[in-house]
């Protein structure tokens, strides 16, 4: 069994370790994120030192991380700030009673941060303008024919996502077996091609760090917002043009179903928190009306 470097880590608020890496998770499959029975959290990504795995675990007050792989130490130093410890949400004010009321019942619902970009802008890219299914097998295929065996003694089937130089090697016809389109397909290679200067990002955060994703042709403000909410826990990055967020938003605060103008009409007094807004109204476990059949994923393999 490979060596792992270990650290320990005592947060100084409430920490809810599923609730701040559910949003990495990709469906329940995920084969870079897995927790096991025992209540272990595995983590398997790509850093500027190489892949690396990560786990975390609880047994007291302490969370115990060990890593492994070229990346560890880097994943190591980065566990207080992948648990939200670098959140800061002191000003935030809850303007409405459901938002009140879902912060008093989540003390522990904060924004974590990796601290890199490509491996969100990645899984980003794929689910640009399609279901949650088809994006979710796309990045399952990708990551198991392309990625990286996770180091150590990871759960098995876990791989990191492509890196850069892996998806420029990935032809034409393989991203077809994977179920991508051309725009996506195009926008994800020239997102490759220049993946280290848009490591730049989380230095520049806020809306700054968002206009440097912006320059790769096809990476709008939806997948700015989605990369910046992870990449450095931007709790103002709202994804505009998301086909749920607007009508959840709507009916939970409104009472009615509103466009992208009018979601941020009414997030507008949670500025500089506008997606913290948004992840308590997704905490709150409320759900707008349904009046029609789900929207039908097309397989373009079958194309």
């Amino acid at each position: 069994m490979a060596e792992s470097s270990e650290r320990t880590w005592t947060p100084g608020f409430v920490l809810d370790i599923p609730g701040l890496l559910a949003p990495l998770r990709r469906g329940a499959g995920d084969p870079t994120l897995r927790w096991d029975p025992s209540g272990v959290v595995w983590l398997v990504t790509n850093t500027t030192s190489g892949v690396g795995t990560l786990a975390l675990r609880r047994p007291t007050r302490e969370v115990v991380a060990n890593a492994w792989g070229p990346g560890a130490a880097e994943l190591l130093d980065g566990v207080p700030a992948l648990l939200g410890a670098a959140d800061d949400d002191t000003d935030f004010e809850a303007h409405h009673p459901l938002i009140a009321e879902t912060r008093r019942r989540h003390p522990g619902l904060r924004l974590g941060a990796v601290g890199r970009v490509w491996d969100v802008l990645f899984a980003a890219v794929l689910e640009q303008k399609v279901t949650g299914h088809e994006a979710r097998r796309s990045w399952r295929e990708l990551c198991r024919q392309f990625g990286t065996p996770a180091p150590g003694p990871a759960p098995a089937g876990m791989f990191a996502p492509p890196t850069p130089a892996a998806t420029l090697r990935i032809s034409d016809w393989q991203w077809h077996r994977a179920g991508l389109d051309g725009a996506r397909r195009r926008t994800v290679i020239a997102a490759a091609q220049v993946a280290h200067r848009l490591e730049g990002a989380v230095a520049l955060r806020g809306e700054a760090g968002r206009a440097l994703l912006r320059k790769v042709p096809g990476i709008g403000v939806w997948t700015a917002a989605e990369v910046a909410q992870r990449a450095w826990g931007d709790a103002d990055a709202v994804s505009v043009g998301d086909f749920h967020i607007p009508s959840i938003v709507g009916y939970a605060l409104l009472g009615h179903k509103v466009d992208d103008d009018g979601m941020l009409e009414v997030l507008a007094p949670y500025a500089p928190h506008r997606h913290r807004a948004v992840r308590y109204i997704e905490a709150s476990g409320f759900r707008k009306p349904r009046f029609g059949p789900r929207f039908a994923p097309r397989d373009y393999r079958a194309l």
